[in-house]
């Protein structure tokens, strides 16, 4: 298949690139280059700069290398910079990503893989969380996933699109190629396993969550089965929007994710205490019965400690993240 790959650059992108090249698919990343790395861009993949927001170049790219399906990466990700800039996350992840699906149309590009997010959930009123419950985000980032996911819903029953709608839990770990490195790093595991390798302290925001240590609780799922989840959803034909979990149905602590971080490692993590930041959730479980059963997808890698190694092995051999 012919795949354009929007965000592509950056750390979920890249993997998802590699998987899609590995299976035998035709690969355009486009990528603006803002938050993601050129270094982070397979050789075996064809490369075009630009902005979801220029829809005509969007639209050129689609139709001189004859794609056949997007998976539309291409947002801003900071829940805490969403909170005091809200504008700028409503232009680039609500906007954009209406200039993607105009291009689309404009293109005859019938398919399209969306990166959601469990931040859409806000805080939950049960766990695990399956794909009807309340969706009710708690912060302007959750907030574009869920506007962008009913436009999706709107213009694939207007335009006859198939759209796989693919709401992430926490993304995490490492090929052996590409990982994580975000400037600014806002993600727990990274954040841990860099205090772990500089010796500097590891802060914990939030101590009084109901949860059974005090600290907020993620299902983290491995970039690699997130990677896959995306290879299976391409598989779909039917038109209209369809909405899937993805996570491996199990939760840990901060404070559980700091114990694997120090066995993996083999370091002790020095730990400042602090209040909760605005706009983090409580705790989010997925239930993923749906992709399973519909698509076919299971973790390969649902173990906290495989993920983290897989991560820190690939700080270990990139300690300064991707060189510029």
């Amino acid at each position: 298949m012919r795949v354009l790959v929007t965000g592509g650059a950056g750390y979920i992108g890249s993997v998802i690139t590699e998987e899609l090249l590995k299976a035998g698919n035709f690969v355009v990343v486009y990528d603006s280059l803002e938050h993601g790395h050129i270094q982070a861009v397979s050789s075996q993949a064809t490369f075009v700069c630009g902005h979801t927001s220029d829809r005509m170049r969007l639209a050129q790219t689609l139709a001189a290398h004859q794609i056949e399906a997007v998976i539309h990466m291409a947002a801003f990700i900071e829940v805490n910079k969403s909170v005091s800039d809200p504008d700028v996350y409503f232009q680039n992840n609500v906007s954009g990503s209406l200039s993607v699906i105009q291009a689309m149309h404009d293109a005859g590009v019938k398919k399209i893989v969306f990166s959601s997010t469990a931040a859409l959930y806000g805080d939950p009123q049960k766990l695990p969380i399956q794909e009807q419950d309340l969706a009710a985000p708690t912060n302007p980032y959750g907030v574009t996933k869920l506007m962008t996911e009913e436009m999706l819903r709107w213009c694939a029953d207007a335009f006859q699109f198939t759209a796989t709608s693919l709401r992430y839990f926490n993304a995490a770990g490492a090929s052996d190629l590409y990982g994580e490195m975000h400037e600014p790093e806002t993600h727990l595991i990274p954040l841990a396993l860099r205090a772990a390798l500089q010796g500097k302290p590891f802060y914990i925001f939030g101590t009084d969550y109901p949860t059974r240590d005090g600290s907020a609780e993620r299902d983290y799922i491995h970039v690699r089965d997130l990677a896959q989840a995306h290879i299976v959803a391409l598989q779909r034909t039917d038109p209209g929007l369809k909405i899937y979990n993805v996570g491996v149905g199990r939760g840990s602590t901060i404070r559980e994710v700091i114990a694997s971080v120090e066995r993996i490692t083999g370091r002790t993590l020095q730990i400042i205490e602090s209040p909760r930041r605005a706009g983090d959730q409580v705790a989010t479980i997925a239930d993923s019965r749906k992709i399973q059963a519909e698509l076919g997808w299971k973790p390969a890698f649902p173990e906290l400690d495989d993920i983290i190694e897989s991560a820190w092995k690939w700080l270990m051999n990139h300690p300064n993240g991707y060189a510029r």
